[in-house]
């Protein structure tokens, strides 16, 4: 999968957010395989035509292999990448450890990670994926905070790993893993939040007090699931608030109340709505069971990308957009990326099969779909639906029934009741 940036060079983080789409149509899109392109240089020093443009991008491997395990059930993949490669052990390890400076064959530019011991990282904003971030600015710049999505993300790390160790029997690895997360979401919680605001921040390195530039990086620990009901309450508030990432064009890269924020098209990543940000925190706050704000920023989100879709020449999809209008964003004063599903597919296939639709959770490992109906929708829902062997066609008439075809059994969780779904054509009455 091409990101559609450079022809020679691909992202960390682009890639692992095209597989959350890719995974709904693995016939047509090479969206897991296309990790395999990071993994081999990075860590076996394989030699390709691609450059691996930033090695310390984000550190999404694990998240997003858990999220694909869960859809296909795929444990020949989990075990190659668990028990024989060890890629994401690896990529946890050499995060964990990583100095601004080293270099690695693959990529064209010095690490600009910096391991801080057990507190945190140094990071920039290309690094970071944030390119243009003020993070850190009134601390005096990048080198002298901690970031929190790093340590959040390494934290998501863990936890995915212990899991996928879990699901290939592996207990005591598990339980090995586990414990690094425990380690790790207790250091963010003492370290990172802030009880004044009730909000995630980046720390000083000197002090140790929070660096309040207010950015959606903050909803990674919710990602992480390190925080407790009562922080990830206080970070819904922020969110929703329109003051801050909420209103009619929510989830902005950076607070509207921020003075450096950009109402007009967010330049970048100083107000910018980016469909990879977005779609983190409206995953992070249904792990927390707010689904109807998740599923209302989605609506939002997708109903913007469909109006600039619609309004403005070229008809296209756009690497990010305004926080202010049905318009794409802006990237020093020029307008941002053309024809860039890269990941921003995530909002007309992602959000809108999951929050649109309602299909939150697939699992092919428990044989079981979750689905939030809407019945005020009407007549709606999905066909072709594949997830490990199992495809399905889940229809909801649009007054009580629902029509479910399938080539095998599975359980159809719908609003919290559970029906049983049986080889061929069920009938179920709501």
């Amino acid at each position: 999968m091409d990101e559609n940036c450079y022809e020679d060079q691909i992202w960390i983080w682009d890639t692992c957010f095209m597989v959350l789409f890719a995974k709904y149509a693995p016939r047509s899109f090479p969206g897991v395989e296309s990790l395999d392109n990071l993994y081999k240089p990075v860590h076996e020093k394989a030699v390709t035509p691609l450059k691996v443009h930033l090695v310390d991008n984000p550190p999404l491997f694990a998240w997003v292999e858990k999220e694909y395990f869960d859809f296909t059930g795929d444990k020949n993949r989990l075990d190659d990448l668990l028990n024989k490669k060890q890629y994401l052990q690896k990529h946890f390890n050499w995060f964990a450890q990583a100095k601004s400076g080293e270099r690695f064959a693959c990529s064209p530019q010095n690490i600009h990670l910096n391991s801080i011991g057990a507190d945190g990282f140094t990071w920039t904003g290309g690094a970071s994926g944030m390119d243009n971030t003020p993070r850190g600015r009134d601390a005096g710049g990048y080198r002298n905070v901690l970031w929190v999505d790093a340590i959040s993300q390494q934290a998501l790390s863990a936890r995915c790993i212990a899991d996928m160790e879990q699901a290939l029997g592996n207990a005591d690895e598990a339980k090995k893993w586990n414990i690094e997360y425990e380690a790790l979401k207790n250091k963010i919680n003492h370290l990172y939040w802030d009880k004044k605001e009730g909000f995630y921040y980046d720390v000083t390195i000197s002090d140790k007090q929070p660096c309040r530039v207010k950015t959606i990086a903050s909803y990674w620990p919710l990602l992480a699931q390190v925080a407790s009901r009562e922080q990830a309450q206080s970070m819904v508030r922020h969110l929703m608030n329109p003051e801050e990432f909420g209103g009619s064009y929510p989830t902005p890269s950076l607070a509207r109340s921020d003075k450096d924020y950009h109402h007009q098209t967010g330049d970048y990543w100083r107000g910018g709505i980016w469909l990879p940000t977005t779609y983190m925190t409206i995953k992070a706050i249904e792990k927390y069971g707010y689904h109807e704000e998740a599923d209302a920023i989605a609506e939002k989100v997708i109903s913007q990308q469909l109006a600039a879709y619609r309004n403005i020449e070229p008809h296209t999809i756009w690497e990010c957009y305004s926080p202010s209008g049905n318009a794409p964003s802006t990237e020093h004063g020029r307008r941002v990326r053309p024809e860039f599903c890269g990941w921003s597919a995530l909002g007309p296939i992602s959000l809108f099969i999951e929050n649109v639709l309602g299909f939150k959770e697939v699992s092919a490992a428990r044989k079981e779909v979750r689905w939030r109906l809407k019945k005020n929708k009407g007549r709606h829902g999905i066909k072709n639906l594949r997830f490990g062997g199992i495809a399905t066609d889940i229809v909801f008439d649009g007054k009580g029934t629902v029509s479910v075809r399938s080539n095998a059994s599975y359980s159809l969780i719908i609003n919290d009741s559970n029906y049983s779904v049986k080889k061929g054509d069920t009938e179920i009455q709501l």
